[in-house]
């Protein structure tokens, strides 16, 4: 009796026992067999998995009806389709479990493993402005792969521009290396990008803004004194023409050119000689002509030419913002205000007047007639210089 005891006791602990496993781990005759498979098994955090449970069976006549899926980073879901993506934003290796449940309540589960790259770290340190024309420190050295790898780092110094055409303006490769160096010549807030990839593949890309001022300079007129001196000699009719430009990189104000003739040999007993003064600046569209005189006896015979406030004074000693020096230097300079007398001046001097002379056994001595010209020019020459502030 206590023999047939026990057999029956052995009995009702394997029926339980079979009871407790149908539909688990496909031990029951009635349970499904699951079958799970991945389009990738590695990936970088914040891209997508694609899951298939399709080939999962159930014996006949039931049909699965449900699949439960874990993914093992805290996301589950249950669906109808044996087919589900996934995306995992987080790094590390994760078990994805799906558990496959026919119309008749049995199951059955599988896994498989996915490894989910961590994205590098990006660390930056810039500086919070630069002048134009200063040249800009970009560090990215600080940052890291949390796996440990090594990096690739590229440099995007226009985030508004696409300037290699691939239609994405963030990647375009203006510098690289873990520091880079950039200068900028108009002020501005300057937006780009830097982007990090590791071994991996796995990439991060973030933008970053730079701050561009412009420069500050003190703006002085300096009044200079200029002197030209031209001499030659020239018989009746002929002419000579010098061509110059007084002042050059300078603003005009006053010309005083004074034209002289050497004293004849005998003024007394011969006529003086008489030459003409022309000047023409083409630029400004001025020219004038002077005739020598002899004012008396005892004076060279001389012509003059005077202009007095050819251009504005200037305001001076003032201090200016600028994105740089020449460009600062180039507006002033060009200033439509003040560009009188800018450009090549003309200088033409003729003998009119040299002939004839009382002769001397038939022949004039004296056929033409030595010359000098002065020229006295009042020029601001610009000085700037540049400031702290």
């Amino acid at each position: 009796m206590e023999e047939g005891g026990q057999r029956v006791s052995a009995l009702l602990i394997l029926l339980l026992l079979t009871q407790s496993l149908a539909g688990c781990g496909g031990i029951g005759p009635g349970s499904p067999n699951a079958s799970l498979s991945s389009d990738r098994d590695t990936i970088n955090s914040g891209e997508t998995v694609n899951f298939d449970a399709r080939s999962s069976t159930t014996p006949e006549p039931t049909i699965i009806d449900e699949y439960r899926w874990n993914f093992g980073d805290g996301e589950t879901k249950t669906t109808k389709q044996g087919v589900i993506s996934h995306v995992f934003d987080k790094a590390g290796v994760f078990e994805v479990k799906v558990d496959v449940f026919n119309d008749n309540g049995d199951s059955d589960s599988t896994s498989l493993s996915i490894f989910v790259n961590a994205i590098p770290e990006i660390i930056l340190d810039l500086p919070d402005f630069v002048k134009t024309g200063q040249e800009a420190r970009l560090d990215a050295s600080d940052s890291f792969d949390p796996e440990g790898a090594g990096v690739e780092i590229v440099w995007d110094f226009d985030a508004n521009t696409d300037s290699d055409g691939d239609s994405d303006p963030l990647n375009d490769e203006d510098g690289s290396g873990p520091v880079t160096r950039l200068t900028v010549s108009a002020a501005g807030n300057i937006t780009g990008a830097v982007t990090i990839t590791d071994d991996s593949g796995g990439t991060n890309t973030t933008l970053w803004t730079l701050r561009v001022i412009s420069r500050s300079f003190r703006v002085v007129w300096e009044e200079v004194h200029v002197d030209y001196e031209w001499s030659g000699y020239l018989e009746q009719g002929d002419f000579h023409e010098i061509q110059f430009q007084p002042g050059e990189g300078a603003r005009l104000m006053e010309v005083t050119a004074t034209l002289s003739l050497s004293r004849d040999i005998l003024p007394i007993t011969w006529p003086e000689d008489n030459f003409t003064l022309e000047v023409d600046n083409p630029s400004s569209g001025w020219s004038y002509s002077v005739a020598t005189t002899q004012e008396n006896i005892t004076q060279n015979a001389s012509a003059t030419i005077e202009r007095s406030e050819m251009n504005p004074l200037p305001q001076s000693d003032y201090t200016v913002f600028a994105d740089s020096k020449e460009g600062l230097e180039e507006a002033l300079l060009s200033d439509p205000n003040g560009r009188f007398g800018q450009g090549d001046w003309f200088w033409t001097i003729t003998a009119l007047e040299c002939d004839p002379d009382t002769p001397v056994d038939g022949i004039d001595p004296d056929q033409g007639n030595d010359w000098t010209l002065e020229a006295q020019f009042v020029v601001l020459v610009l000085r700037v210089s540049e400031v702290s502030v």
